[in-house]
């Protein structure tokens, strides 16, 4: 599944390419037919992220009347962007197509994802208030409703990391990478865990997943502890602190990484480093 920086780059995306100007909409598909006749011939006004969703406002029409279409990927939805010859000629769909936008120069075509559907700006209020804050949407006060929101539980860290009502957009990457950079035990309970460390990593992962935007890619390992030769069947070695590095040494004190299921989940962390 994707994690939220990925939907902050589709933003963005969507906001340089498609603000302002008239799109063809359709669902080749067939199950999002209806509500694309609604926003057929509609500019798209904005376009946000929080968390892994990602909200698409179509104008003119003032923000509380008008049509938005919320989206999440889920495991298997994706976004493919083409780009035109000639403007709002798109070529023939390929494959399960359940949302399609034409523009001037661009078509975004979407498959597979788990939700996609006409929604009113109350009722997109209402889905980002569900979950947690953002490091990449934050409101000045979302570090301590971070804070609050962990330790008002009794859970552990490694499963409240990856609940999106305690904070939005972390996915299983960013939860192994961002424990180990401030060395918090997975299994360290939020309720024992600090406020001045829960505070380190909520910046950490707003450090982090800002530069997934900025790049297109995670990358974790601080410059001081990469490998200065990269290690022969590990290419992650240079980009990943522990996560898919079972059994390898880590890299800061030489331990090897351990792995086990939590949640459902694959979980990755340092027994020596993180506790």
């Amino acid at each position: 599944m994707p994690e939220g920086h990925v939907l902050h780059r589709l933003a963005r995306r969507f906001n340089d390419e498609f603000v302002d100007t008239p799109l063809d909409v359709s669902s080749p598909q067939g199950r999002f037919a209806d509500s694309a006749a609604v926003l057929d011939g509609l500019p798209l006004d904005r376009a946000r992220a929080h968390g892994k969703h990602l909200f698409l406002k179509f104008g003119p029409a003032p923000a509380e009347d008008a049509p938005w279409v919320h989206i999440h990927l889920g495991l298997y939805g994706k976004w493919r962007f083409s780009e035109l010859e000639t403007a709002y000629e798109a070529p023939d769909p390929v494959g399960q197509i359940r949302l399609r936008l034409v523009g001037e120069s661009l078509c975004a075509d979407l498959r597979g994802p788990n939700r996609c559907e006409l929604v009113t700006c109350d009722e997109v209020e209402k889905a980002i208030a569900r979950l947690g804050p953002d490091p990449l949407d934050p409101l000045p006060q979302d570090r301590e409703r971070f804070v609050a929101n962990v330790r008002r539980r009794r859970r552990t860290m490694g499963e409240l990391v990856m609940d999106q009502s305690v904070v939005a957009g972390p996915g299983n990457i960013y939860r192994a990478e961002s424990l180990f950079r401030v060395g918090i035990s997975p299994f360290r309970l939020g309720a024992r865990t600090s406020e001045h460390r829960l505070r380190q990593l909520w910046d950490d992962l707003r450090l982090l997943m800002e530069d997934g935007v900025t790049t297109g890619i995670i990358t974790t390992v601080r410059d001081e502890d990469a490998p200065l030769v990269p290690i022969e069947s590990d290419p992650e070695a240079s980009r990943f602190y522990v996560y898919h590095r079972t059994g390898r040494p880590c890299l800061e004190c030489g331990t090897p990484v351990s792995e086990q299921n939590m949640a459902g989940r694959r979980l990755f962390w340092c027994s020596h480093c993180q506790r």
